[in-house]
């Protein structure tokens, strides 16, 4: 054992958790009190139990959590023990299930994981191809709508709209026809493995004969279908989450899944956690006065194990640009009188258009800050571009990859070339690769262009058969071939800085590096695709920029700052306007929940008369969430008294005192 655990380190009902190793259990754990550790410590006690590290199988919500879990368990036992469980998310587990098996359901084993972009490519392609280049509906929107349908465990093409039927049933073709599925086929395919195939399940029961499930208030109906074909009697499953932070109803999850655990498995060990050691107790006890409003939660009450606190201050502004002034002129105040740094204070908004003005006044002061929600390192061009080659290189058939980089760099094939191949491949029921190596189709093509579509054929299918056949290095195979096309002076030619040159070619060579270790391990390049295509989640950027953080409060979950300031809790906006048709105040109350539980010591929520949307100024109203805080901890004020009010001696002397004149 590395490092162990001690029960002596665990309050009570942590401890309990920590026990509880068999049958169904649910650890109910609310906001900041310890859950991670918790989960941690309860494998790391099976370990130490004799249950075999590779009959353990914890599932995540992201790739990020999973990777911390791992850290954390590596900490408490060694690396080997630690690495031969098996800690990933929903879909890395069904990558798993399915690459053994999904020949059973009629594909092939080496199908290609399509990610957001690919979707979006190939949905555009339907759009054109079915009539709809008129069309007002966004891609995203229809995609939408089929993964909704899936999740729901309904057929995609199942739309009350024709014309996203129609596209819903070209795209799972489109699919089916490339050897390819998205990330919910994942799901949906691997649980009709389980549930159609005993034999197929009956083996993953044998193998993985402890399951953890965290953030189990974020699962949904088809995830909870999968736990259920995973987990056989005597059901050794434990799921750990909070109702009170089950805020992603739009995104299909179910919180019955955690109300009504006891339906799914039976009589099953219920623990809560409720000592918090985040928030002061003015915090907590604010946020328990407003959570207690929903209707069906199971009871808990978060106490403070940090007596006292200042007052969770509500500050009413007259806009939103005076809001925004309020709050980057106190952030340098405090900053500078209690000596904290950018990184302690965070604002939170229920819209990312509330940020704009905010984002103004933070620039004015020259004060940095971070935005949570950057363009992911995946979905950036060169990236998309270089991994649609070494999809290539591992099945030509992938369309979406082959016509992203047809003519990239430019090649002489464009896009009349590229529309003309899709037509033959369609008429010749096969892939557009294949109607590229179709004399019938090429002999139609000009000269030149023939030339080129040979010449690119010739390089994919030469890469191929140096990987397969000759064994070579999947990494250095692209490296090559990437060099000899001359792709990134062709790509440095569309840069405007030198900034975003030296960007661009670190980013190339940063994934063909990845590569190149990868297949040195002897790893195939088609799981490397795989590892790829499950990881290309959105990056934020709180680990690699400093500042103050502006984030939305659906992202904000699972995070804690020592000041927190909480902007536009207005009626319409939280709860949101649509809360009310779609029936979802019990969410939106939700959500203001995890907006106040994020604060350590100190939260403002604030207000405005006006607010400007869309160019219009228009005027707001309180919201009626305000109405249930109990106010024994609530400061109420208004910007006109805090901008009015003389700063007290003290204040002035703390402040001067924090100047530096030496510098």
């Amino acid at each position: 054992m590395a490092g162990g655990f001690s029960f002596e380190s665990l309050n009570k009902a942590q401890r309990e958790a920590v026990g509880a190793i068999d049958g169904p259990v649910l650890i109910l754990a609310g906001a900041g009190t310890g859950k991670t550790r918790t989960v941690t410590c309860r494998i790391a006690h099976m370990l130490e139990r004799g249950i075999a590290a590779e009959n353990i199988l914890a599932v995540t919500f992201t790739n990020k959590a999973a990777a911390e879990m791992r850290e954390r368990i590596t900490d408490m036992i060694s690396k080997d023990t630690a690495e031969a469980m098996t800690v990933c998310t929903f879909h890395s587990l069904c990558v798993r299930i399915l690459r053994g098996g999904i020949d059973r359901l009629g594909y092939k084993k080496n199908f290609a994981i399509y990610t957001g972009s690919d979707q979006v490519g190939l949905m555009k392609q339907l759009l054109v191809r079915k009539g709809g280049a008129n069309c007002t509906l966004k891609p995203e929107q229809i995609l939408g709508a089929i993964s909704k349908a899936k999740n729901a465990g309904r057929d995609p093409s199942e739309q009350e709209d024709d014309f996203i039927s129609i596209l819903a049933t070209a795209y799972q073709n489109e699919l089916r026809a490339q050897n390819a599925v998205d990330f919910d086929d994942l799901l949906v395919l691997g649980e009709k493995l389980l549930t159609e195939h005993e034999d197929v399940r009956d083996a993953f029961r044998a193998y993985y004969q402890r399951v953890t499930v965290d953030e189990f208030q974020d699962t949904n109906s088809l995830q909870m279908r999968l736990l259920q074909q995973l987990v056989g009697p005597p059901y050794h499953v434990c799921v750990v989450g909070d109702d009170d932070q089950s805020i992603y109803g739009w995104r299909g999850a179910e919180v019955a899944n955690i109300l009504q655990f006891e339906k799914f498995f039976p009589n099953p060990q219920v623990i809560l956690l409720e000592e918090n050691y985040r928030s002061t107790n003015a915090v907590l006890h604010t946020a328990n006065s407003l959570i207690k409003h929903n209707i069906g939660r199971r009871p808990k009450v978060l106490i403070s194990t940090r007596a006292g606190g200042v007052p969770v201050r509500i500050v009413s502004m007259p806009g939103d640009a005076e809001e925004a002034e309020f709050i980057a002129e106190e952030i340098i105040e405090e900053k500078n009188l209690a000596k904290k740094t950018w990184e302690d204070f965070a604002v939170l908004f229920r819209t990312n258009g509330q940020c704009r003005k905010l984002e103004e006044a933070l620039r004015e002061r020259k004060i940095p800050y971070r935005m949570v929600g950057a363009q992911s390192f995946f979905d950036r061009r060169e990236i998309r571009d270089v991994i649609a080659y070494a999809q290539l290189m591992a099945a030509p058939e992938s369309d979406v990859a082959l016509l992203r980089v047809l003519n990239a760099p430019n090649r002489g094939i464009g896009q009349t070339t590229a529309v003309l191949a899709t037509d033959h491949s369609r008429a010749i029921h096969r892939s557009v690769w294949e109607a590229l190596c179709d004399p019938a189709f090429t002999s139609q093509l000009s000269t030149k262009t023939r030339g080129s579509v040979e010449e690119f054929v010739a390089m994919i299918a030469g890469a191929k058969t140096k990987i397969d056949m000759a064994k070579q290095n999947a990494g250095q195979v692209l490296r090559e071939m990437i060099h000899e096309m001359e792709y990134i002076p062709w790509l440095m030619r569309g840069c405007k800085t030198e900034k975003e040159r030296d960007v661009r070619t670190e980013g190339i060579g940063s994934i063909i590096k990845q590569l190149e270790e990868y297949s040195a391990k002897g790893k195939k390049l088609q799981s490397f695709l795989d590892a790829v295509s499950l990881s290309s989640e959105r990056e934020d950027d709180l680990e690699t920029k400093q500042g103050v953080t502006l984030i939305t409060l659906h992202a904000s979950k699972g995070l804690e700052f020592p000041y927190v300031y909480l902007v536009g809790v207005e009626e319409g906006t939280l709860p949101h306007k649509r809360s009310i048709s779609e029936g979802t105040r019990d969410e939106e109350r939700r959500l203001l929940y995890v907006g106040i539980t994020r604060a350590r010591e100190r939260l403002t929520l604030t207000y405005c008369s006006t607010r400007t949307k869309f160019g219009k100024e228009e005027g707001c109203q309180p919201s009626s969430f305000l109405d249930e805080l109990d106010g024994e901890f609530l400061q109420l004020c208004s910007y006109d008294d805090i901008m009015g009010r003389e700063a007290s001696d003290d204040e002035l002397s703390n402040f001067f005192n924090s100047m530096n004149f030496d510098s």
